[in-house]
Protein backbone atom coordinates (compact mmCIF):
# COMPACT_ATOMS: atom_id res chain seq x y z
CA UNK A 1 0.00 0.00 0.00
CA UNK A 2 0.98 3.63 -0.50
CA UNK A 3 1.06 6.01 2.46
CA UNK A 4 0.57 9.68 1.64
CA UNK A 5 1.44 12.75 3.67
CA UNK A 6 -1.39 13.30 6.13
CA UNK A 7 -1.91 9.59 6.79
CA UNK A 8 -4.08 8.61 3.80
CA UNK A 9 -3.47 5.07 2.54
CA UNK A 10 -4.01 3.65 -0.97
CA UNK A 11 -4.40 -0.14 -1.24
CA UNK A 12 -2.53 -1.46 -4.28
CA UNK A 13 -5.08 -3.77 -5.86
CA UNK A 14 -4.47 -4.96 -9.46
CA UNK A 15 -6.30 -2.75 -11.93
CA UNK A 16 -6.47 0.18 -9.53
CA UNK A 17 -6.24 3.55 -11.31
CA UNK A 18 -3.26 5.61 -10.18
CA UNK A 19 -2.59 9.14 -11.34
CA UNK A 20 -0.85 12.29 -10.15
CA UNK A 21 0.56 15.55 -11.46
CA UNK A 22 3.81 17.01 -10.10
CA UNK A 23 4.00 20.59 -8.89
CA UNK A 24 7.02 22.66 -7.86
CA UNK A 25 10.38 21.27 -6.80
CA UNK A 26 11.51 18.39 -4.61
CA UNK A 27 12.32 19.03 -0.93
CA UNK A 28 13.85 17.01 1.89
CA UNK A 29 11.29 15.02 3.93
CA UNK A 30 13.33 15.08 7.15
CA UNK A 31 14.20 12.10 9.33
CA UNK A 32 12.77 10.15 12.25
CA UNK A 33 9.45 12.06 12.17
CA UNK A 34 11.38 15.33 12.36
CA UNK A 35 10.82 17.77 9.44
CA UNK A 36 13.88 19.11 7.67
CA UNK A 37 14.49 22.53 9.29
CA UNK A 38 15.42 24.18 5.97
CA UNK A 39 13.32 22.11 3.53
CA UNK A 40 16.51 21.59 1.56
CA UNK A 41 16.21 20.84 -2.18
CA UNK A 42 16.82 17.21 -3.21
CA UNK A 43 17.95 15.94 -6.66
CA UNK A 44 15.08 14.54 -8.75
CA UNK A 45 16.88 11.25 -9.47
CA UNK A 46 17.87 10.50 -5.86
CA UNK A 47 16.27 7.34 -4.46
CA UNK A 48 15.83 8.98 -1.06
CA UNK A 49 14.34 12.42 -0.50
CA UNK A 50 16.71 13.49 2.28
CA UNK A 51 19.42 16.11 2.43
CA UNK A 52 22.86 15.22 3.76
CA UNK A 53 22.16 16.26 7.35
CA UNK A 54 18.81 14.44 7.57
CA UNK A 55 20.37 11.34 6.01
CA UNK A 56 23.00 11.33 8.76
CA UNK A 57 20.31 11.64 11.43
CA UNK A 58 18.33 8.77 9.92
CA UNK A 59 21.39 6.51 9.72
CA UNK A 60 22.39 7.31 13.30
CA UNK A 61 19.44 5.24 14.55
CA UNK A 62 19.55 2.55 11.88
CA UNK A 63 20.03 -1.12 12.72
CA UNK A 64 21.45 -1.65 9.25
CA UNK A 65 24.20 0.85 10.05
CA UNK A 66 24.76 -0.65 13.54
CA UNK A 67 23.46 2.58 15.01
CA UNK A 68 21.71 0.73 17.88
CA UNK A 69 24.07 -2.13 18.87
CA UNK A 70 22.25 -2.78 22.18
CA UNK A 71 18.80 -3.25 20.60
CA UNK A 72 17.12 -5.83 22.88
CA UNK A 73 14.75 -7.24 20.24
CA UNK A 74 15.00 -10.66 18.61
CA UNK A 75 16.28 -10.57 15.03
CA UNK A 76 16.04 -12.99 12.15
CA UNK A 77 18.61 -13.77 9.45
CA UNK A 78 17.05 -14.29 6.03
CA UNK A 79 18.00 -15.41 2.54
CA UNK A 80 16.26 -13.35 -0.16
CA UNK A 81 16.04 -14.49 -3.81
CA UNK A 82 15.59 -11.98 -6.66
CA UNK A 83 16.42 -14.05 -9.72
CA UNK A 84 18.55 -17.01 -10.85
CA UNK A 85 21.83 -16.87 -8.94
CA UNK A 86 21.03 -13.46 -7.41
CA UNK A 87 20.40 -13.55 -3.66
CA UNK A 88 21.36 -11.67 -0.52
CA UNK A 89 21.61 -12.43 3.18
CA UNK A 90 20.27 -9.89 5.66
CA UNK A 91 18.65 -9.39 9.06
CA UNK A 92 15.36 -7.91 10.23
CA UNK A 93 13.60 -7.51 13.56
CA UNK A 94 11.43 -10.56 14.22
CA UNK A 95 8.45 -8.37 15.18
CA UNK A 96 8.35 -7.05 11.60
CA UNK A 97 7.72 -10.50 10.16
CA UNK A 98 8.34 -10.60 6.40
CA UNK A 99 7.74 -6.87 5.86
CA UNK A 100 11.43 -6.26 5.11
CA UNK A 101 11.39 -8.95 2.40
CA UNK A 102 8.34 -7.42 0.76
CA UNK A 103 9.88 -3.94 0.94
CA UNK A 104 12.96 -5.20 -0.92
CA UNK A 105 10.87 -6.91 -3.58
CA UNK A 106 12.24 -10.38 -2.79
CA UNK A 107 10.52 -12.83 -5.14
CA UNK A 108 11.22 -15.68 -2.70
CA UNK A 109 12.87 -16.08 0.69
CA UNK A 110 13.49 -18.36 3.65
CA UNK A 111 14.57 -17.73 7.22
CA UNK A 112 17.99 -18.97 8.32
CA UNK A 113 18.10 -18.24 12.05
CA UNK A 114 16.87 -16.09 14.94
CA UNK A 115 18.46 -14.58 18.04
CA UNK A 116 20.03 -11.42 19.55
CA UNK A 117 21.10 -8.58 17.26
CA UNK A 118 24.86 -9.07 17.49
CA UNK A 119 24.56 -12.85 17.00
CA UNK A 120 22.38 -12.25 13.95
CA UNK A 121 24.83 -9.67 12.60
CA UNK A 122 27.89 -11.95 13.06
CA UNK A 123 26.12 -14.84 11.35
CA UNK A 124 24.94 -12.58 8.54
CA UNK A 125 28.53 -11.50 7.87
CA UNK A 126 29.77 -15.10 8.04
CA UNK A 127 27.22 -16.28 5.48
CA UNK A 128 27.84 -13.38 3.12
CA UNK A 129 31.57 -14.10 3.05
CA UNK A 130 31.24 -17.88 2.83
CA UNK A 131 28.54 -17.90 0.16
CA UNK A 132 29.88 -14.96 -1.82
CA UNK A 133 26.67 -12.92 -1.72
CA UNK A 134 26.34 -9.12 -1.50
CA UNK A 135 24.78 -6.98 1.22
CA UNK A 136 22.47 -5.40 -1.35
CA UNK A 137 21.09 -5.95 -4.86
CA UNK A 138 20.42 -2.77 -6.89
CA UNK A 139 16.76 -2.20 -7.73
CA UNK A 140 17.65 -1.66 -11.39
CA UNK A 141 18.92 -5.22 -11.52
CA UNK A 142 15.87 -6.58 -9.70
CA UNK A 143 13.60 -5.04 -12.36
CA UNK A 144 15.51 -6.75 -15.16
CA UNK A 145 15.44 -10.11 -13.38
CA UNK A 146 11.65 -9.97 -12.90
CA UNK A 147 11.18 -9.91 -16.67
CA UNK A 148 12.24 -13.55 -17.05
CA UNK A 149 11.56 -15.47 -13.84
CA UNK A 150 11.93 -19.27 -13.92
CA UNK A 151 9.01 -21.47 -12.78
CA UNK A 152 8.15 -21.35 -9.08
CA UNK A 153 9.47 -24.89 -8.54
CA UNK A 154 12.91 -23.92 -9.80
CA UNK A 155 12.94 -20.84 -7.58
CA UNK A 156 12.04 -22.85 -4.49
CA UNK A 157 14.66 -25.49 -5.29
CA UNK A 158 17.42 -22.89 -5.66
CA UNK A 159 16.55 -21.27 -2.32
CA UNK A 160 16.40 -24.68 -0.62
CA UNK A 161 19.84 -25.66 -1.97
CA UNK A 162 21.41 -22.46 -0.69
CA UNK A 163 19.72 -22.84 2.70
CA UNK A 164 21.23 -26.32 2.99
CA UNK A 165 24.67 -24.99 2.11
CA UNK A 166 24.37 -22.18 4.68
CA UNK A 167 23.18 -24.60 7.37
CA UNK A 168 26.25 -26.77 6.79
CA UNK A 169 28.73 -24.00 7.49
CA UNK A 170 30.67 -23.79 10.74
CA UNK A 171 31.05 -20.58 12.72
CA UNK A 172 27.42 -19.61 13.35
CA UNK A 173 26.96 -17.57 16.53
CA UNK A 174 26.16 -19.95 19.40
CA UNK A 175 23.20 -17.87 20.59
CA UNK A 176 21.53 -17.93 17.17
CA UNK A 177 18.79 -20.54 16.76
CA UNK A 178 18.89 -22.21 13.36
CA UNK A 179 15.59 -22.37 11.48
CA UNK A 180 14.49 -25.02 9.00
CA UNK A 181 13.96 -24.18 5.35
CA UNK A 182 10.47 -22.94 4.52
CA UNK A 183 10.50 -21.15 1.19
CA UNK A 184 7.91 -18.39 0.70
CA UNK A 185 7.24 -17.17 -2.85
CA UNK A 186 5.88 -13.64 -3.40
CA UNK A 187 5.20 -13.75 -7.16
CA UNK A 188 1.43 -14.08 -6.78
CA UNK A 189 1.31 -11.46 -4.00
CA UNK A 190 3.28 -9.01 -6.17
CA UNK A 191 1.26 -9.80 -9.30
CA UNK A 192 4.29 -10.94 -11.30
CA UNK A 193 2.72 -14.11 -12.75
CA UNK A 194 1.95 -13.43 -16.39
CA UNK A 195 3.12 -9.82 -16.18
CA UNK A 196 4.22 -8.44 -19.60
CA UNK A 197 7.83 -7.31 -19.85
CA UNK A 198 8.18 -3.68 -18.77
CA UNK A 199 9.11 -1.32 -21.58
CA UNK A 200 10.63 1.45 -19.47
CA UNK A 201 11.00 2.96 -16.01
CA UNK A 202 10.46 6.49 -14.75
CA UNK A 203 13.86 8.16 -14.67
CA UNK A 204 12.79 11.21 -12.68
CA UNK A 205 9.82 13.43 -11.91
CA UNK A 206 9.66 17.02 -13.16
CA UNK A 207 7.52 20.05 -12.41
CA UNK A 208 4.30 19.71 -14.42
CA UNK A 209 4.90 16.04 -15.23
CA UNK A 210 2.14 13.42 -15.07
CA UNK A 211 2.25 9.75 -14.09
CA UNK A 212 -1.03 7.93 -14.66
CA UNK A 213 -2.20 4.43 -15.52
CA UNK A 214 -3.64 1.27 -14.00
CA UNK A 215 -1.71 -0.89 -11.57
CA UNK A 216 -0.53 -4.18 -13.07
CA UNK A 217 1.85 -5.30 -10.30
CA UNK A 218 3.75 -4.01 -7.26
CA UNK A 219 7.07 -5.37 -5.98
CA UNK A 220 8.94 -3.55 -3.24
CA UNK A 221 8.94 0.17 -4.09
CA UNK A 222 8.22 -0.54 -7.76
CA UNK A 223 4.75 -0.02 -9.24
CA UNK A 224 4.12 -1.55 -12.66
CA UNK A 225 1.64 0.70 -14.45
CA UNK A 226 -0.24 -0.15 -17.61
CA UNK A 227 -0.41 3.13 -19.52
CA UNK A 228 -1.05 4.39 -23.04
CA UNK A 229 1.86 4.07 -25.46
CA UNK A 230 1.79 7.17 -27.70
CA UNK A 231 3.93 5.42 -30.32
CA UNK A 232 1.61 2.46 -30.93
CA UNK A 233 -1.74 3.56 -29.54
CA UNK A 234 -1.79 0.47 -27.31
CA UNK A 235 -0.70 -0.07 -23.74
CA UNK A 236 2.78 -0.56 -22.29
CA UNK A 237 4.12 -1.39 -18.84
CA UNK A 238 6.14 1.36 -17.16
CA UNK A 239 7.83 0.93 -13.78
CA UNK A 240 7.59 3.70 -11.19
CA UNK A 241 10.03 3.56 -8.27
CA UNK A 242 7.93 5.19 -5.56
CA UNK A 243 11.08 6.35 -3.77
CA UNK A 244 11.33 8.98 -6.53
CA UNK A 245 7.91 10.36 -5.52
CA UNK A 246 8.69 11.43 -1.94
CA UNK A 247 9.47 15.09 -1.45
CA UNK A 248 7.28 16.36 -4.30
CA UNK A 249 3.97 18.21 -4.10
CA UNK A 250 1.36 16.19 -6.02
CA UNK A 251 -2.16 16.76 -7.27
CA UNK A 252 -4.57 14.20 -8.70
CA UNK A 253 -4.73 13.13 -12.36
CA UNK A 254 -7.03 10.79 -14.29
CA UNK A 255 -5.67 7.31 -15.02
CA UNK A 256 -6.02 7.84 -18.79
CA UNK A 257 -3.73 10.90 -18.90
CA UNK A 258 -0.70 8.68 -19.52
CA UNK A 259 2.90 9.16 -18.46
CA UNK A 260 4.58 12.46 -19.29
CA UNK A 261 7.89 12.42 -17.41
CA UNK A 262 11.39 11.36 -18.54
CA UNK A 263 11.69 7.57 -19.00
CA UNK A 264 14.60 5.16 -19.23
CA UNK A 265 14.44 1.94 -21.32
CA UNK A 266 14.69 -1.39 -19.55
CA UNK A 267 16.67 -4.35 -20.92
CA UNK A 268 14.26 -7.20 -21.69
CA UNK A 269 16.41 -10.07 -20.44
CA UNK A 270 18.60 -10.68 -17.37
CA UNK A 271 21.48 -11.56 -19.71
CA UNK A 272 21.78 -7.88 -20.52
CA UNK A 273 23.39 -7.37 -17.12
CA UNK A 274 25.58 -10.45 -17.21
CA UNK A 275 25.39 -13.71 -15.35
CA UNK A 276 24.44 -14.10 -11.72
CA UNK A 277 26.72 -13.80 -8.72
CA UNK A 278 29.81 -15.91 -8.49
CA UNK A 279 30.37 -18.44 -5.73
CA UNK A 280 26.81 -19.55 -4.99
CA UNK A 281 26.78 -23.15 -6.22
Amino acid sequence: MLRWEGGRVSVLDPGRPIGFRVAGGRSCVGARDTPCPVRAPVPARAAGARCLECSRLDRAFSVAADGVPDDPRTFRVYLAWFGPGVVKVGITAEERGAARLREQGAVAYTWLGRGPLMAARRTEELLRAALGVPDRVPYARKRVLRSALPPVGERRAEVARLHARAAGLDGWAETLERLECRVVDHSRLFGLDGLPVAAASVRELVDGGVVAGRLAAAAGPDLYLSADDPRTGGDRIVVLDTRLVTGWALTGADADEGIRVPLAPLPALPGAEGAGQEGLF
